[in-house]
């Protein structure tokens, strides 16, 4: 019998690849439709953001509770209830603004009920996927589902755009509450027969101390969870307020520039395939150099470079990216127990997520303060200082992939001189 799929592709892996690709189809199209739903009623670009913030208010807030309750339930109930929430408000939304003149409370009320569902489902998704492989298959795994994630984000932004244009914001709402839908169906069908029952905890309180205590004892794993908080919040910066002003005054308007963030799309799909044949033995030493060429975009737009230079830096940087998402994910996999996953990825979404609100409000005072320029090639600077001082890490240079994946111990790991494993060492 000629096999169909690789044999750690199980039934499990399958289904919740196809369930984020349906997802991220959806949601996708509704970013764009949300903010053009704010605008046709009537509303501002503050609006805009004010809607925005609503839904990421309550997803900073409520991600480490989300983690402790990953780890509490079963993972999959988790991922279904916030699949049916994100349904629920999605469909509410659509029906608002098909109805006409919904007004900006109940939109950043809906978008806070879709924020609130996010906190819950992230941590307890990334715990389900890599619970559905082997380790030693985890970062070829978890690169096809990144893959798969990053090309329904690049086609959904594409189809939500065109759909938007053509039906309005509306319709594209309510496809996107049916994505959830379809997605929340798909991950009931989880077979969880041979995951083990988790004892009854202390308490919330409790195991968010103790997932504190795991990210605490691991120098490799907070460096790169603070690295990141500011990274992504200047990256954020960079994207958000000051690519649209450059493109708008130097590259030609909105086109060149959403050619140059679908090039990063592409770039991350390219990640993802190259992560599919390539197995760093040393994955944060890997992954950390990887971060480096997040510093070029915001220097091509302080110089600022041509609309094809800018392209191809994007693109090489969606390459780059994917390569560290790969290999992060690979090394949490690899040395965080897995009754404790979800509340040690809650610690890490907060902290990739916690700042970008102030970078963003602060990106246009920086800019009338110090100029744009000063502002990107700060924005360059830090990141490359950060990924510098990362690297000084002795436990981000030394953790090593394992051939033969053993479980991971709580709590802080042995550190044997010299030892080819050192254990002291996912998507940003």
């Amino acid at each position: 019998m000629v096999r169909t799929r690789p044999a750690w592709a199980g039934r499990n892996y399958l289904l919740l690849t196809g369930a984020t690709v349906i997802a991220n189809l959806g949601s996708s199209g509704a970013l764009i439709a949300t903010a053009f739903a704010v605008l046709a009623a009537g509303g501002s670009a503050t609006d805009v953001g004010l809607v925005a913030a609503a839904r990421t208010i309550p997803l900073v807030l409520f991600l480490l509770i989300g983690g402790a309750v990953a780890d509490r339930l079963p993972r999959h109930r988790v991922m279904v209830a916030a699949n049916a929430l994100s349904c629920v408000s999605q469909g509410l939304f659509a029906l608002l603004v098909l109805a006409g003149e919904p007004r900006l409370w109940q939109m950043a009320l809906l978008a806070a009920l879709g924020g609130t569902g996010q906190a819950f489902f992230a941590p307890a998704s990334e715990g389900m996927v890599l619970a559905s492989v082997s380790g030693e298959q985890a970062g070829r795994a978890f690169a096809v589902f990144r893959m798969g994630m990053n090309g329904a984000n690049i086609g959904g932004t594409a189809l939500g755009g065109a759909l938007v244009a053509l039906v309005g914001p509306g319709w594209v709402l309510a496809i996107d509450s049916v994505a959830f839908a379809l997605a929340g169906a798909l991950r009931a069908f989880l077979d969880v027969s041979g995951v083990p029952v988790r004892a009854p905890g202390s308490g919330v309180l409790h195991d968010l101390r103790d997932g504190w205590r795991e990210v605490a004892s691991r120098p490799w794993l907070w460096a790169v969870v603070v690295q990141f908080s500011i990274v992504n919040a200047v990256v954020a910066a960079a994207e958000a307020v000051y690519g649209p002003l450059v493109a708008e005054q130097h590259l030609g308007g909105p086109g060149p520039w959403g050619l140059a963030l679908a090039a990063f799309g592409a770039g991350t799909v390219g990640g993802a395939l190259l992560m599919t044949r390539v197995r760093p033995h040393r994955l944060l030493l890997t992954g950390a150099l990887c971060v480096f060429p997040l510093a070029l975009p915001s220097a091509a737009l302080a110089v600022p470079l041509p609309a094809g230079g800018l392209t191809a830096v994007m693109f090489g940087t969606g390459i780059a990216v994917e390569v560290f998402a790969v290999t992060w994910m690979t090394a949490l996999h690899q040395e965080i127990p897995e009754e404790k996953f979800s509340r040690v990825s809650s610690y890490d979404w907060l902290g990739s997520l916690a700042v970008v609100p102030l970078a963003t409000a602060l990106a246009g005072p920086v800019q009338d303060l110090i100029g744009r320029t000063a502002a990107l090639w700060g924005c360059s600077a830090l990141i490359a200082l950060l990924t510098a001082a990362v690297l000084c890490v002795p436990d981000v240079r030394r953790l090593t992939r394992r051939t033969k994946p053993e479980p991971a111990a709580s709590g802080a790991l042995s550190r044997a001189a010299g030892a080819t494993e050192s254990h002291t060492a996912q998507a940003e």
